[in-house]
């Protein structure tokens, strides 16, 4: 299967799903009205799909795997960053459970489009 889109890859999928929820979760209540944490938490989340499209752009797989690196941080920085939130009450523990097993999700993924690309295995050709 030749994947022509970046919208076509499943872990950029996924990383449109945590930043659908990441949004959501920051426009209610208190959390709101944190606007430094709100505004980090939003970057990160949007920093996975961006990294994820930006990567796809590159002519190379080791570029393309740098991209992915940047994505997987900022998943982990995202992950941290929902630790602060649920300290402060800003979101249930069901809430935080769900977005971090989520963001545990898509850092595998990355994981494992990284090893794909870096270690030469092409079971996929990807054609950008």
């Amino acid at each position: 299967m030749k994947i022509l889109r970046f919208e076509d890859l499943e872990v950029w999928q996924q990383g449109r799903d945590v930043t659908r929820s990441i949004y959501k979760l920051t426009t209610n209540g208190r959390f709101s009205k944190d606007y430094a944490l709100k505004d980090q938490m939003r970057r990160a989340s949007v920093s996975i799909m961006a990294n994820v499209a930006e990567g796809f752009s590159r002519r190379g797989d080791k570029e393309f795997g740098q991209f992915l690196f940047v994505a997987k941080s900022s998943a982990a920085e995202l992950q941290s960053h929902a630790y602060v939130a649920l300290d402060q009450g800003y979101m249930t523990e069901t809430d935080f459970k769900g977005l971090y097993e989520s963001l545990d999700h898509v850092s595998r993924m990355l994981s494992n489009f990284i090893k794909h690309l870096l270690d030469g295995q092409r079971g996929r050709r990807i054609t950008r």
